[in-house]
């Protein structure tokens, strides 16, 4: 059965249909002090719980669920992180500061046998978790949300360790040529210069790709300077459309034709879900 997240409800409900299974009605809600409660359906014997880590409450809620399923009598349990908060920090960048990966990764494990996430920020956090834990890639669902009529298309990630997401973009769509941004930051003051690559795109339709758009920031930086070599159109798309702030003005300034986005965080750039990748790692 799978078991919904309040913050995955869509991607859950998606992966239910995908396998062919069903989708468990939680009742979330928080005691008089703010703190939350969910409840489960009764009699479990496996469970898939399925919750995007957005806020800090999410973290919380994913525990409960997981000991709740265990209390509704499931033996097995697989957890399914559609997006992972806390994944950036997967070192102490300070002395004294936390490795947030890690010690959301730890708590989490403690009430699952396995585990699944999508394209996580940095691989690497697959390793912090106690329990076998595999990196989903979802970016090749993004393809089908694209328009069929791309001119030349140029699949451009905004640095080379998202390169590997363009791949799958442009290998899911069938066509296109794959490049990146030299991306530098400074040690000192944390600005970050975006050295444009020698990839032509000119009159061409560039599709730019990336695991997260939080800000907004680097990525209306990098179409700044596409904007200056004269493409066709400019599109952006991310697997975790996580668009905080003013991101969504930030692109809008920079000329982008329309954003494209997974249900890993529901927003309303939402087009494509990540489940059949899910699926097919569940299916195993």
């Amino acid at each position: 059965m799978i078991v919904p997240g309040s913050s995955a409800q869509s991607v859950a409900a998606a992966l239910a249909d995908e396998l062919g299974t069903s989708l468990a009605a939680v009742d979330y809600s928080r005691f008089p002090d703010g703190e939350r409660l969910v409840e489960v359906p009764a009699d479990l014997e496996r469970a898939v719980v399925v919750a995007s880590t957005v806020s800090p409450a999410d973290h919380v809620e994913v525990l409960l669920l997981q000991d709740a399923v265990r209390e509704a009598g499931a033996s097995d349990v697989t957890t399914v992180i559609p997006y992972m908060g806390y994944a950036r920090q997967d070192e102490a960048f300070k002395p004294g500061q936390p490795v947030s990966a890690r010690a959301v990764a730890k708590a989490i494990s403690t009430g699952t046998d396995r585990v699944l996430t999508v394209n996580p920020h940095e691989p690497e956090v697959c390793e912090f978790f106690t329990v076998p834990t595999t990196a989903v890639d979802g970016a090749g669902q993004l393809a089908p949300a694209l328009p069929r009529d791309l001119e030349e298309p140029v699949f451009l990630a905004p640095d080379e360790g998202a390169v590997s997401l363009a791949r799958s973009v442009s290998g899911a769509y069938g066509r296109g040529e794959t490049d990146f941004f030299e991306k530098h930051r400074d040690l000192d003051t944390g600005e970050i210069e975006m050295r444009p690559s020698e990839v032509a795109v000119t009159d061409r339709d560039v599709v730019v790709i990336d695991d997260i758009v939080a800000t907004g920031s680097t990525m209306s930086e990098a179409i700044d300077i596409l904007q200056d070599r004269d493409p066709a159109r400019v599109f952006v798309a991310a697997v975790h459309p996580l668009l905080a702030g003013n991101a969504r003005s930030k692109l809008a300034n920079a000329d982008v034709e329309a954003i494209y986005g997974t249900d890993t965080i529901e927003r309303a750039v939402t087009a494509v879900s990540v489940a059949p990748a899910i699926a097919e790692h569940l299916d195993r």
